[in-house]
């Protein structure tokens, strides 16, 4: 999709079903009502100002389409961090398999063509998911994109949109891959990876131009320093939500129809073929300039 898009092209050209809407309602239970997959620009404008006048709901249109296509507003970079952080086009074949796969033995013949991803990838993976959505939090925000207490204080707050995106990278990035202490096992695995196993990460190399600081040292640390930062934060998330590992895999193997020894296959699948950071980031991105445009008419 190219950069020149409008808000409003880019909020309808997401899916109203898919692989990654699918996987995202398998957690609504941990986030019951939070999220809608609203894919229509004047459905998000009733939603975000809860009215109904059709000259209002165009007014409030035009002005959040003005104030996303300006560059300044950094909307625009928050929807191209969100793109990047999930980034399914090279395995478009991939998620087109997965969507097709109906019955328990597709599935599972799907599976036997994934590798599981070794633990210390999977949490620098999940650690520059979490900096990805720190700068698009900032970006969006009209704050500094390296803010990190912003951010925190954020996730305390998380609704709507941010709270299924948030129970998904906990759960699918998370709990399914790393286990229950997978914030401390992230941190660990980050701080004692090394300097090549950074720079060679796929979804480091498409990050790395719209993060915050000018070297690999210095976005590391920006990672690194976000995921310690958040771990209260998103500790509180996890224990507020009841959502624990036990839970997540029992509703994984009635919706997949997989057995526990093929967990660490189904993350790397989901990886492969779901974009909920793309996806429910557009949608955040959409409701905060919305609400901006309203509050300044």
């Amino acid at each position: 999709m190219a950069d020149s898009m409008l808000i409003h092209e880019v909020l309808e050209a997401l899916p109203s079903s898919s692989m990654t809407t699918r996987a995202l309602s398998i957690l609504d239970v941990f986030v019951p009502g939070e999220w809608k997959n609203i894919t229509r620009f004047d459905d998000m404008i009733r939603d975000v100002t809860g009215e109904t006048d059709e000259s209002l709901i165009q007014q409030v249109g035009e002005r959040a389409i003005a104030l996303y296509a300006n560059p300044e507003n950094g909307y625009q970079r928050a929807v191209s961090i969100y793109r990047l952080v999930d980034d399914t086009g090279a395995l478009a074949g991939a998620a087109a398999l997965a969507n097709k796969t109906g019955s328990r033995f597709e599935w599972l013949s799907f599976l036997e063509t994934i590798t599981p991803k070794p633990d210390t990838t999977q949490a620098i993976d999940a650690a520059l998911k979490l900096v990805g959505e720190l700068a698009a939090f900032c970006y969006s925000s009209g704050i500094p994109g390296d803010s990190i207490g912003d951010f925190v204080s954020s996730l305390g707050n998380a609704a709507k949109e941010d709270a299924i995106r948030l129970a998904a990278w906990v759960t699918f990035d998370g709990l399914i891959p790393l286990g229950p202490d997978f914030l401390l096992r992230s941190i660990e695995f980050v701080q004692n990876a090394s300097d090549d196993l950074f720079s060679d990460n796929s979804r480091f190399g498409r990050l790395t131009r719209l993060l915050p600081g000018n070297s690999l040292d210095e976005q590391r640390r920006l990672a690194l320093s976000n995921l310690d930062s958040a771990r209260s934060a998103v500790e509180g998330f996890v224990a507020n939500r009841t959502i624990d590992r036990d839970s997540v895999v029992e509703r994984l193997k009635q919706a997949l129809e997989v057995a526990d020894d093929k967990l660490d296959y189904v993350a790397a699948a989901l990886d492969l073929t779901t974009s909920p950071f793309e996806h429910t980031g557009i949608q955040s991105v959409a409701r905060r300039v919305i609400s901006r445009a309203y509050g300044e008419l």
